[in-house]
Parts: structure tokens; C-alpha cells; sequence
């Protein structure tokens, strides 16, 4: 039992209890169009593939969210590198990242409607702008975390500064800032449903307002449960990457941790 416990399985057995409760509930317990059961969920669901409607909704808003998160990820990590590498930049920039970072991105969405509309520009920015911080975050704390010693020695053989960026710093880093990415992930997906519920005319966030407005309660929790199963896969996909990365970090945590 204990090995079942801290295995995957027993993840999977929580789940399944509960869909198993919602079906219950819904059946027995409760009498509302506002919830329904699982199984017209799941014919929704299936409706939803057949028509395609689903999966136009998701591909233009993945499409939003992957814009939007390699933008971030991107000037993140060139922002993060100058700032940890060179001081002047991280006095500079330091008093105005701390300014942005905390604001709601509902917040900003408002005076954003007034510059860029309420085009796919405005979803993209604002994608951009929540996956960017938790990058900068972790690439300015992993750069500094850096052995110093690796440092000197690339320097004392003669390595380039560019040089050394990419084969000491970089790899070096590389556990703080893909941990970073997988948090800005998990972000970009969420802002995205948000920016298009707030401001969007199309796309997965726009889809449950309508189905909402509509009274569609199946349709509404089918598109929810897709919207879980889609983060789910991202998120799997992307610690398998890190993994794959990450291979020798993984190695070296193993061979340390006491027996």
C-alpha cells in the first residue's frame, strides 16, 4: 500500500474517484442544467472533436500562447543574462522590473485594449509579458549561482567571454532557468484563456464565455476538461524535454543524495 501511494497510480486513482463522484452527484444527488453528468460532458466532448469546433477554438489560442511564450522566454533570458553579467544594467533595471512584476495582468488589460485593440497583438503581449518575469527571475538567480571557479578557469585557458557564456554559464544555469520556463508555461496557458474571456472574440477563453451565456453547462465543462488535459500534456512534454536536458543534473542529484 505504501508503494502504491507514492506511485503515479495513486494520482490516478484520486482522479478517477472523483469523476466517479461527479457522475454520482450529478445523477442522484442533484437535479441542475448547471451540472451535469459526466457522461454528457464526454458526449459534448466528442461532439465537439467531430465538428472540429474544439479544436479550431484550441489551435487558435495555443497558437496565442506559443507566440507569446517564446517572445517572453526570449527576452527574458537576454535581459536576465545582461543583468546578472553586468551591474550597471541590474541597477538600472531592477527598480522598474520590481514595479511591473507584481501588477495583475486583468489590471493592465484595459489601457492595453486602447494601444493595441483587441486583436491577436494584445493577447500576445500580454502572454509575453506574464511569461516574461519568472524567466528573468531565475535566469539573473542561476547565472549568479554560477561556481565561480568555473568562471576562472575558462578565463585562466583563454575562453572568449561569448564562449564562456554558452558553454559555462548557460549549462550552469540551466536547471534555474528551465524551471523558470516551466512556471511561465503554466502562466502563458492560464493569461491566455483570461486575456481572451476579458477581450477576445475567438479562441478558448472567448468559447466558455459563450457557452456560459448560452446556458450549454456540457459544453461549457467539456472545453474545461479539455483545457486541463491540454495543460497536463504541456506540462508532461515539457519535463520530458528537461529531462532529456537535463540528464547529467539528474545524475550528479542521484549520486549525492545519501544511501
Amino acid at each position: 500500500m505504501r508503494r502504491f501511494m507514492r506511485s503515479r497510480a495513486s494520482g490516478v486513482a484520486l482522479v478517477l474517484f472523483l469523476l466517479a463522484l461527479w457522475q454520482v452527484s450529478a445523477v442522484y444527488w442533484t437535479d441542475s442544467p448547471n451540472w451535469p453528468p459526466l457522461t454528457e460532458v464526454a458526449k459534448s466532448l466528442a461532439a465537439g472533436f467531430a465538428s472540429n469546433e474544439l479544436i479550431e477554438v484550441f489551435g487558435s489560442s495555443l497558437y496565442r500562447m506559443l507566440a507569446g511564450y517564446l517572445i517572453g522566454v526570449s527576452c527574458a533570458l537576454c535581459v536576465g543574462l545582461l543583468m546578472a553579467s553586468v551591474p550597471l544594467a541590474h541597477a538600472a533595471l531592477d527598480t522598474m522590473i520590481e514595479l511591473l512584476r507584481p501588477i495583475p495582468v486583468p489590471a493592465i488589460v484595459p489601457p492595453l485594449i486602447l494601444l493595441l485593440g483587441v486583436d491577436d497583438a494584445l493577447k500576445i503581449f500580454i502572454v509575453t509579458f506574464s511569461a516574461f518575469f519568472p524567466v528573468l527571475v531565475n535566469t539573473v538567480g542561476g547565472v549568479r549561482a554560477v561556481d565561480p571557479v568555473a568562471i576562472d578557469v575558462a578565463r585562466t585557458l583563454h575562453v572568449g567571454r561569448l564562449r564562456t557564456v554558452f558553454r559555462v554559464v548557460l549549462p550552469s544555469a540551466l536547471p534555474y532557468i528551465l524551471a523558470g520556463m516551466r512556471i511561465s508555461l503554466a502562466l502563458a496557458l492560464i493569461v491566455t484563456v483570461v486575456a481572451e474571456m476579458i477581450a477576445g472574440s475567438a479562441g478558448i477563453g472567448y468559447y466558455l464565455m459563450t457557452m456560459q451565456y448560452a446556458m450549454r453547462a456540457s459544453d461549457m465543462y467539456a472545453a474545461i476538461a479539455l483545457l486541463a488535459m491540454v495543460g497536463y500534456a504541456l506540462n508532461r512534454g515539457f519535463l520530458a524535454i528537461e529531462h532529456r536536458l537535463l540528464h547529467w543534473y539528474h545524475s550528479a542529484s542521484t549520486v549525492e543524495e545519501p544511501h
